[in-house]
């Protein structure tokens, strides 16, 4: 009763567009309503596209994104489909996995909190 069937897409068809699976983004939603509680995050916007989704974390709503989480599946075999990237659009980390790629936040997560 609780099984979910994909719909199939024609072989060698590449998906209308890219998004998140419940498990990454309860894990980033996690991370941001953490930062959110330690004051430092007030906004956030998601973006599906055909090539990345996005996850853009804002210190205010006017402002360019903190931090932007990207998943990007064409780089799966050569970089890593996860990114983390700065305001100024540099990529901090890069991986397989989206654990290791939110380590630096929470890091400052962890700072925020001590202070």
């Amino acid at each position: 009763m609780g099984t979910v069937t994909p719909f199939p897409l024609p072989t060698g068809r590449q998906p209308s567009q890219i998004g998140f699976e419940r498990v990454e983004l309860t894990r980033i939603l996690d991370l941001y309503g953490r930062m959110v509680a330690a004051g430092h995050w007030r906004d956030y916007a998601i973006e599906f596209s055909r090539d990345a989704a996005i996850f853009a974390a804002f210190r205010r709503a006017t402002e360019r994104p903190e931090i932007r989480i990207e998943k990007r599946p064409d780089l799966r075999n050569r970089q890593g489909m996860w990114a983390l990237v700065n305001e100024q659009g540099m990529v901090l980390k890069r991986g397989h996995e989206l654990g290791p790629v939110l380590a630096p936040v929470e890091r400052r997560l962890m700072k925020l909190i001590e202070e």
